[in-house]
């Protein structure tokens, strides 16, 4: 009985089950049915939306192409239109250019009818011209071209008169007008600036206290005093003088070296050659720095500012320099002064003057290029340490050796001019002074007509005298003109010459 309540049990459950999965197939089934008609229906709604957009697309690109070729017909209207009126501008230049050829061509028959006429006549005068040039030499007695000849001989004659006329008259209105205030500016200048004479000189005494230092100088077998010469390159000359040793060298750096280096030797007492190698060195260390200090003062003196370090230390140099035994320091100083006191008289820039005077001569303390001029070697330095090139063309002007463009160019040449040449300024050796006095009257002599040359004044002037028969006063004038030129371009002196041409008629007669 249990077993058939169990398999009871089963099949009601089996059947129950059977009902269940049949039930949901149709429930199932009928959503499915209203999944398909909803979908039918939204897919038909979307199709109307699309078909109803695209056919608005549609017209949109229709409007747009329809737009597009109307503003197409219009441009190719207007472009028509444009080469229309082009066309007829055209014609109505063509039948302008066609009516000035016209003009043109009648224009040339006219000249061609006046060409031939003016060529007739220009035949006729030619005929008439001939015969009256042989009716005149007939009469004269002379051909055209003898009396071509005498005119032009003739008008060079009076223009070369007339010219000279008129150079000396313009040079004595020169003198006459500039003479005195040249002379109250320079005499002011050179009044106003007080220096002192050459005393420089290749040689330099060193003084000692007894002959006992001059021993231990000499060292054992002279090997102290070589190797001083060696250390310092100046030739130590020991002799009997008394209480002295003389150092020799055209260096006067050098001789200021071996003399400091001389000193602090006797004050230490230690002499041998290391030592005397080691206070060279100390004192050219030492004598550097003098340099750049004498620089920085000399500016300072003058009131130059802002000058390059460098320029500072050549202008500190030129303290051990000399030029025919004028210091070299001294005398830029000294033109620098002049020029800013003659710059100052004439209304210039004194400062301006007063550094181109200093830093004239800076090219004889560079050891740079040693073959260029020392005029023109200051002006590379000048320019490669950005100075100003008023001061540029100032330095290499001093000399002629470059064209004056500055203002302040002729003042530097007139203050170096001026400094070397005040009496005591400068020393020559005595065979070069008159070497150069003969070669200045022998250039003179060498012209034709002269018969005397003297160098007066210590060669500041050249007396020149001619003969009465061969030289004529306008040629005398001409004469000194062309000396003074050959000298200035041929020989080296200091200042300037002046030369002096003297023409003179003798008339001797004798009563018996």
């Amino acid at each position: 009985m249990l077993l058939g309540l169990l398999i009871g049990l089963v099949v009601g459950a089996a059947l129950a089950l059977a009902i269940y999965i049949i039930i949901n197939k149709m429930r199932l089934k009928g959503k499915k049915e209203q999944i398909l008609v909803e979908a039918e229906r939204e897919g038909e709604a979307i199709k109307k939306e699309k078909i109803f957009q695209a056919k608005e697309k549609f017209l949109q690109l229709k409007s747009e192409h329809e737009q597009f070729v109307n503003n197409k017909n219009a441009q190719l209207r207007e472009a028509e239109n444009r080469i229309s009126q082009k066309e007829s501008a055209l014609g109505q230049q063509a039948s302008e250019l066609s009516r000035k050829l016209n003009d043109a061509e009648n224009a040339k028959k006219s000249l061609n009818a006046q060409r031939e006429s003016y060529e007739r006549k220009s035949e006729e005068l030619n005929k008439l011209t001939s015969q009256v040039n042989k009716q005149l030499e007939t009469v004269a007695g002379m051909t055209s071209e003898e009396a071509k000849s005498m005119l032009v001989e003739n008008m060079k004659a009076e223009a070369r008169t007339a010219a000279q006329a008129y150079i000396n008259d313009t040079m004595d209105e020169a003198r006459l007008n500039a003479a005195k205030e040249a002379k109250r500016i320079v005499i002011s200048t050179i009044q106003r600036t007080a220096t002192e004479t050459v005393i420089e000189n290749a040689v330099t005494t060193f003084p000692i206290d007894n002959d006992e230092i001059k021993g231990r100088i000499i060292g054992r077998e002279g090997r102290n005093i070589r190797a001083l010469e060696a250390a310092t390159g100046v030739e130590i000359v020991v002799d009997d003088t008394p209480d002295a040793i003389l150092l020799s060298a055209f260096d006067p750096v050098r001789r200021e070296v071996a003399r400091l280096a001389l000193h602090q030797l006797v004050v230490d007492g230690r002499i041998h050659p290391a030592r005397i190698e080691e206070v060279v060195a100390k004192v050219r260390k030492q004598l550097d720095d003098e340099i750049l200090e004498t620089g920085k003062r000399t500016c300072i003196d003058l009131g130059i500012h802002g000058m390059n370090i460098e320029l500072v230390k050549l202008i500190g140099r030129m303290k051990y320099r000399s030029s025919y035994g004028q210091n070299l320091l001294q005398h830029s100083r000294e033109v620098a002064n002049i020029c800013a006191i003659m710059a100052s008289e004439l209304g210039l820039n004194p400062k301006l003057a007063k550094r181109a005077g200093l830093l004239h001569d800076i090219g004889k303390v560079s050891e740079d290029d040693p073959e260029l001029p020392h005029a023109l070697l200051g002006a590379k330095l000048a320019e490669q340490y950005k100075e100003r090139p008023e001061i540029v063309n100032a330095i290499g002007s001093h000399h002629d050796e470059m064209e004056m463009t500055s203002i302040i160019s002729p003042l530097v040449l007139v203050g170096d001019a001026i400094s070397g040449a005040r009496p005591g300024a400068r020393r020559e050796v005595i065979e070069s002074y008159i070497k150069r006095l003969k070669d200045m009257e022998n250039l003179a002599s060498a012209y034709a007509g002269v018969t005397k040359a003297y160098a007066i004044q210590a060669g500041r002037e050249l007396r020149v005298i001619v003969g009465a028969e061969e030289v004529t006063d306008e040629q005398a004038a001409t004469l000194s003109t062309e000396i003074a030129q050959k000298i200035q371009e041929e020989m080296t002196y200091p200042g300037q010459v002046k030369i002096t041409v003297i023409r003179e008629t003798r008339s001797v007669a004798f009563a018996k």
